[in-house]
């Protein structure tokens, strides 16, 4: 395999993007690799904050930093203990760097944007599964990013869609 790749993953912390991390470091993650933990938020109460990273999206935050409830609080992101402690698993076991990156805007425009901004090897992102009328008055961020990233996209499906 290729060393030193850049690989996104979608994370809105939902069941399937915990899915699709998971996935990704068991079959994706190798010594060396980049991870890029790429968050869309629609909005922040912060406007100001919207405004300056509308376009280019936050710093890259490493993991030591993002782990930190300080820094949490300060972009509103939730606190996951599940995530981090998957992704600080990640970085002893596989030996690979994990950045996050926070974005304003539309999840299926920003995710494309991030793709060709920190031109990255691949994406893996969750699908929630939705039905296909839900997908086609909504839209389906997952079909979107598919069909419209310059890098090859992998879904991963919600573990329980299925189950009922």
């Amino acid at each position: 395999m290729a060393k030193d790749r850049k690989i996104g993953v979608a994370m809105d912390f939902s069941k399937s993007s915990r899915a699709a991390l998971r996935w990704s470091i068991d079959n994706l993650a190798d010594k060396g690799d980049t991870f890029y933990i790429l968050h869309i938020k629609s909005s922040s109460q912060d406007e100001s904050r919207s405004k300056l990273w509308s376009k280019s999206g936050s710093p890259l935050i490493p993991l030591v930093e993002f782990r930190e409830p300080e820094v949490m609080k300060k972009y509103e992101v939730p606190i996951d203990i599940e995530v981090l402690d998957i992704l600080d698993t990640a970085v002893r076991q596989k030996e690979i760097t994990v950045v996050t990156k926070l974005y304003w805007g539309d999840a299926r425009e920003k995710l494309c944007e991030a793709v060709e901004d920190l031109k990255l090897d691949s994406l893996v992102m969750g699908s929630r599964g939705l039905s296909s009328i839900t997908r086609i008055i909504l839209g389906s961020v997952t079909n979107y990013v598919m069909t419209s990233a310059n890098c090859p996209v992998t879904i991963v499906k919600d573990p329980d869609f299925h189950k009922n």
